[in-house]
């Protein structure tokens, strides 16, 4: 049968509703399925809510207790058996909970630098007098500044050192540089009108080739007179200074002029213009281990006695004569066997958060203080090696060695 052409034309257009009808179809089935397979995977309202509550639980519990074994843990990071990680963090609980306690705390505004070696203070010299008794090895004196001159005024506070520039020149013709000193006064001063610092400096003295060789600075300090004027920088240091709490406890090792910072925390505490004119009066407990090699070598040791006799209940003075008394081993007593013979009211009170240790002499003191420590803590089942660090992490661990 022959079709004209409009008549396929006519047949043609005639299926297009056909077409359309079918295509309308299939896009109408795959829409059902589309949505249908997304409800099936959609999360349930009552799953969401469950994910939320135990998300915000989970952050709850690493805010309460990261402080707890944050400083633990951290120490075993190489370590990919999390098993051995929960036992470590009880171990470490069971030997100290000092990481437990809170961070180490800035200080309030404490001045630094207020004089620089360019442009020094001349301060001029008080006085200056000899600190040892009758029989004590070598020189020791208490030297004091008037500071009231200065423009900026040098104000420091307790634990702080300033440095000293001697006069004169090296053998290379440049002049000699500074030394820096621990203050042995509070910021008060020795009269207590605020206007004056002191020092505790030992003359230096050592053997070469046969010859006695003089510390340039030291010997220039004791030397000094007064109305002398002498070139002073600082202060410095934020190391060694008090607690702001007036409960805390501290606890001092001193060698020779280590005392004194120690010297200046104890007149703050028991100084009675001291108390006076502070706005912190210490209720704590302050005890200081005290190393020398005479009795005539003790230094401040009526002040020590004194506040023995009016703070009975704040104040313990432990002391270590070398060539005087002897340790349990029958040799020279020295700090560290003081340490050892007190150490579990010693460490009683290392364990309690409000208690500071000092350490402050000689550098070759260290070992021994750190050897004794160990001891120490090991009667107590403590481990020395990791409670320093976290005593020194919460600020509660303070040297300052030369």
């Amino acid at each position: 049968m022959v079709y004209s052409q409009a008549k396929v034309i006519a047949g043609g257009l005639a299926h297009i509703p056909i077409v359309i009808g079918i295509f309308y179809f299939i896009m109408t089935f795959f829409n059902k399925r589309a949505i249908e397979y997304a409800e099936a995977n959609k999360p349930k309202k009552v799953e969401k809510k469950v994910e939320k509550k135990v998300e915000k639980t989970e952050i709850k519990t690493k805010s309460a207790t990261s402080t707890k074994i944050e400083s633990k843990v951290e120490v075993q990071k190489t370590t990919s058996v999390s098993s051995e990680l929960k036992t470590e963090a009880q171990n470490n609980n069971e030997n100290t909970n000092i990481e437990e306690k809170p961070m180490k705390k800035k200080h309030a505004d404490v001045p630094v630098n207020i004089y620089r070696p360019k442009t020094p203070y001349e301060g001029t010299v008080i006085e200056n007098y000899s600190l040892l008794k009758e029989g004590a090895i070598g020189r020791v004196n208490h030297i004091t500044f008037d500071l009231k001159d200065s423009d900026p005024f040098l104000n420091y506070v307790e634990g702080q050192s300033i440095g000293i520039m001697p006069s004169g020149e090296d053998a290379n013709g440049k002049p000699h540089k500074l030394r820096l000193y621990s203050i042995a006064s509070t910021r008060h001063g020795d009269n207590f009108e605020g206007n004056t610092v002191s020092l505790c400096v030992r003359q230096l003295q050592y053997e070469k080739d046969g010859e006695t060789i003089n510390g340039i600075c030291s010997t220039y300090l004791c030397d000094i007179k007064p109305g002398d004027k002498v070139k002073i920088t600082g202060p410095v240091g934020k190391e060694m200074l008090l607690p702001e709490e007036e409960d805390a406890n501290i606890v001092m090792l001193a060698t020779g002029t280590g005392i004194a910072p120690m010297r200046a925390y104890l007149r703050r505490m028991f100084e009675a213009t001291e108390k006076e004119k502070n706005s912190w009066n210490f209720k704590g407990k302050a005890w200081l281990f005290m190393g020398a090699p005479k009795s005539a070598n003790l230094l401040y040791e009526e002040d020590l006695q004194r506040y023995l006799t009016d703070y009975p209940d704040n104040f313990k003075y432990t002391k270590a004569i070398s060539r005087e008394q002897q340790n349990a081993k029958g040799g020279r007593m020295y700090i560290q066997d003081r340490v050892l013979e007190s150490a579990n009211e010693l460490f009683n009170m290392i364990e309690d958060e409000k208690t500071h240790i000092y350490l402050c002499g000689l550098k070759g003191m260290e070992p021994g203080i750190d050897e004794a420590m160990t001891k120490a803590a090991e009667e107590k089942g403590l481990n020395w090696s990791e409670l320093r660090p976290q005593l020194k992490k919460a600020g509660r661990w303070h040297v300052e060695t030369y």
